[in-house]
């Protein structure tokens, strides 16, 4: 089977995280600075995935919040300045649907996660380029990673939760 080399498309991708904040509401991060490639057949069933964020290009509309998440208490940016994710497996479930698995690296630990994948489709643009769109949700539990900072409310709940959403909305980009 052929496979072809795919690139992120990053001007039309996303890497987001959702975390609830005093266990009432969720506050919404993103990563400004991010790469990855797949290589993979047409039917993308196997396909061999890597991505990277540069962790210093959190954002989550607050410049405080974001120093804090770059600082030791959470990410410890200036030693552990990218996160990295490196595909295991990555199954055909139906025409649409993918699950992916393999192992996400965050401040210095390396554990495997699994995500589910919607696959939009594939289309080519007015000038030319194969792209290929797909959206990947999971969650993990940051303390897993070693983000283990948190601060206790008069009521006795977690100012952060432990549970991470993982939201990617991704378009690849085939290369010649």
């Amino acid at each position: 089977m052929a496979t072809s080399n795919w690139a992120i498309d990053a001007s039309h991708s996303e890497i987001q995280f959702k975390v609830k904040h005093l266990v009432i509401t969720t506050v919404t991060g993103n990563f400004k600075e991010f790469s990855g490639s797949v290589e993979a057949g047409d039917s993308f069933e196997n396909a061999t995935i890597s991505f990277e964020a540069n962790v210093n290009s959190i954002d989550t509309n607050s410049e405080q919040r974001d120093g804090h998440l770059k600082s030791a208490d959470f990410f410890d940016a200036e030693q552990f300045s990218t996160l990295s994710f490196t595909s295991t497996e990555f199954t055909k479930k139906s025409d649409d649907e993918f699950s992916l698995t393999g192992n996400l690296t965050m401040k210095g630990t390396t554990l495997p996660v699994t995500l589910a994948v919607e696959y939009g489709g594939t289309a080519t643009d007015p000038w030319g380029n194969v792209k290929a769109g797909f959206e990947l949700t999971g969650k993990i539990n940051r303390k897993d990673f070693g983000l283990s900072w948190n601060a206790i409310t008069e009521a006795g709940s977690a100012l952060v939760s432990e549970e991470v959403k993982l939201i990617a909305n991704i378009q690849l980009v085939k290369q010649a």
